[in-house]
């Protein structure tokens, strides 16, 4: 009886094809919603070309090359942290998911002194200084905030999918024989990289 309530434990709640489809749904309804946005900046960088070109030049090319270069690396550690669980390799999935939090750290780092090198000049939503210029640059900045914003949510959240993901790790109730959990924060870490990958050069190269 004993044995049996150990097996049932076991198994419980435990789904690995049901967990990868919830997990895929979710991100064609992220996919959904960054498509919408990027709908809206292209019909406003339509509507007021001269100033989206203008006010795209004050945003800062080489930090945002780095942070696209900081994400690439971590999306390559994450999906190496898959592969070294699928080999048994405990130690090596800890290691590839630490380097992975420290990357997406210095992300925001980053991030925190783009933002604040904008708002030190008086450039964000709402402030007297923008709401000086033209509707475009208005509305380039208004999007700039709000999308490259939403994008660091995801970054914090991916953060602590990945933060329990290494705790569950390091317990052994993520391992060789059952790692979807593992699989699905990598999934989830891939969408943030693949949603900068479009706003990069949307908000930092498109002349």
């Amino acid at each position: 009886m004993e044995q049996n309530s150990a097996i049932h434990a076991t198994h419980e709640h435990y789904d690995p094809i049901g967990s990868k489809l919830g997990m895929w749904l979710f991100i064609f309804t992220e996919i959904l919603l960054f498509g919408a946005l990027f709908i809206v900046y292209s019909v406003y960088r339509y509507r007021h070309p001269v100033e989206f070109h203008l006010a795209h030049q004050e945003l800062n090319v080489f930090i945002g090359f780095v942070n696209t270069v900081i994400l690439l690396i971590s999306s390559a550690t994450v999906a190496m942290s898959i592969t070294a669980m699928q080999k048994g390799d405990k130690k090596m999935t800890l290691i590839l998911l630490g380097i992975t939090l420290i990357l997406a750290f210095v992300f925001l780092v980053n991030k925190y002194f783009e933002w604040g090198a904008k708002i030190h000049h008086g450039i964000y939503p709402g402030s007297e200084f923008l709401l000086s210029l033209s509707q475009g640059d208005i509305l380039f900045f208004g999007l700039y905030f709000f999308m490259t914003g939403l994008h660091a949510i995801h970054i914090i959240v991916g953060m602590v999918l990945l933060g329990w993901v290494y705790v569950r790790v390091k317990q052994n109730r993520v391992n060789q024989e059952r790692y979807v959990f593992l699989e699905n924060g990598g999934l989830y870490w891939h969408l943030v990289d693949l949603i900068w990958i479009f706003l990069f050069p949307l908000f930092y190269l498109i002349h």
